[in-house]
């Protein structure tokens, strides 16, 4: 596995790029990296997720987009694009508006995208000024122990808890309320009508069946919009990539074996 990008993607296939979500970092992929035993993945971590929030970035759904637009401009040729929570958001506005940096897309997160998808509780929390703030502070702040405990409250333990745990700071909570709160609805909504405009790339909708957020209805008209097949993921849990990454690693390498080779 790479994380750099200069020289690396001269293989003959293209090169594949994972991009993870919230609270999540680039650890998230352990387990998935280890499965897929390829040398030419490339995890990017959006700012503030892992990484630092550069002073003036724009974090939104918007700033997000465009940040992913300009990693994806530094490989020499378009690549395999796979998103897991808000990353599957970031990867699915790519393909709906420069598709010419992708040969295919996959996303977990199609639901956000339905006329009819209500943010769960706790992002709605989020979005609330006062509230949001307290939030984060609760879950992102305190001692290494306490943030343990919130990663082992999402059904996360081990290293890959740790690795998380280490990066949960205010520099994530800054991200998250200002992201969510950019993607309030009728936000997601309204970029759901450009759906159409990810045909022109193939697309995989993973929709893991134990995932509480949002509706197989949902997933799937998303899914229909945007012309993606459809990969149900039985009895796997939202945190697939830490948990049970094996059904999505199986749908995936059916999804890329069945593209054309060329870019």
């Amino acid at each position: 596995m790479a994380n750099d990008i200069e020289g690396r993607d001269s293989a003959a296939r293209p090169p594949l790029v994972l991009v993870h979500g919230n609270p999540e970092n680039a650890a998230v992929w352990g387990p998935v990296l280890k499965l897929l035993d390829r040398d030419d993945v490339f995890t990017l971590s959006p700012p503030g997720f892992g990484v630092p929030l550069p002073s003036g970035f724009e974090a939104t759904v918007t700033g997000y987009r465009e940040w992913l637009v300009s990693r994806l401009e530094a490989f020499a040729r378009p690549v395999d694009l796979v998103g897991h929570d808000w990353g599957g958001a970031h990867v699915v506005q790519v393909a709906m508006h420069r598709p010419d940096l992708i040969r295919s897309w996959v996303s977990d997160t199609m639901q956000l995208f339905a006329p009819d998808y209500v943010w769960h509780p706790l992002a709605q929390g989020w979005q609330q000024e006062g509230a949001g703030e307290a939030s984060v502070a609760k879950l992102f702040g305190g001692t290494f122990e306490q943030r343990t405990a919130v990663v082992n409250g999402m059904g996360i333990s081990g290293p890959v808890a740790e690795r998380l745990a280490a990066g949960f700071d205010e520099e994530l909570g800054r991200a998250v309320l200002s992201l969510l709160r950019s993607a309030a609805q009728p936000v997601m909504a309204e970029a759901g009508k450009g759906l159409a405009r990810a045909r022109q790339r193939p697309g995989l909708a993973l929709v893991p069946t134990a995932d509480p957020n949002g509706t197989l209805a949902m997933h799937q008209w998303s899914a229909q919009q945007a012309g993606a097949e459809v990969a149900l993921l039985e009895g796997v849990v939202h945190w697939w990539p830490e948990m049970d990454p094996r059904p999505a690693v199986e749908a995936m390498t059916r999804f890329w074996a069945g593209l054309p080779d060329r870019d």
